[in-house]
């Protein structure tokens, strides 16, 4: 059903996995192989989907030299993904930064939970030798319809 979507967001995802990180906060590898593990975290605790789509985006930007990494993957996902997804792709270093602002920052806010959640999985998603699902199988569980339309931006919702 969103046949052009998951080829624009596969061709986008394919070049992460040329993007080698520093073993020392990176022992698992390349970008994309880290961000599969994220999502993996995210799928297996039941997140909604737009926080298993932030999971599986959330470092789309690292294979662009433009600015920080998640401006630039935040700002690409813009015209496909929901607000509330690009803005955890996009804040989902803050914790990193500056854990007690971002705290005290957002502390009435409900993107602070999903934010640490996220932290969590980035976090995790960074084992060596772990089976991850695929790029390919990723986006189509994030494409399935009732899926789909709890993270995409609403232009891009099928007419039912």
């Amino acid at each position: 059903m969103y046949d052009d979507l998951y080829e624009q967001l596969l061709l986008a995802m394919e070049p992460l996995a040329h993007v080698r990180q520093n073993p020392k906060y990176h022992p698992e590898g390349d970008a994309l192989f880290h961000c599969l593990q994220t999502f993996d975290l995210a799928a297996d605790a039941g997140e909604p989907p737009h926080l298993m789509a932030a999971a599986l985006f959330h470092d789309l930007g690292k294979s662009s030299s433009e600015g920080p990494h998640e401006n630039v993957g935040a700002a690409w996902l813009g015209t496909i993904a929901d607000e509330r997804t690009c803005m955890l792709v996009a804040r989902h270093m803050d914790l990193l930064r500056d854990a007690p602002g971002t705290r005290r920052l957002l502390r009435h806010e409900p993107l602070l939970g999903e934010l640490e959640r996220l932290r969590d999985y980035d976090d995790r998603g960074r084992r060596k030798s772990v089976h991850v699902t695929t790029c390919e199988r990723a986006l189509g569980v994030l494409l399935e319809p009732g899926v789909a339309d709890a993270w995409l931006h609403p232009m891009h919702l099928l007419e039912e």
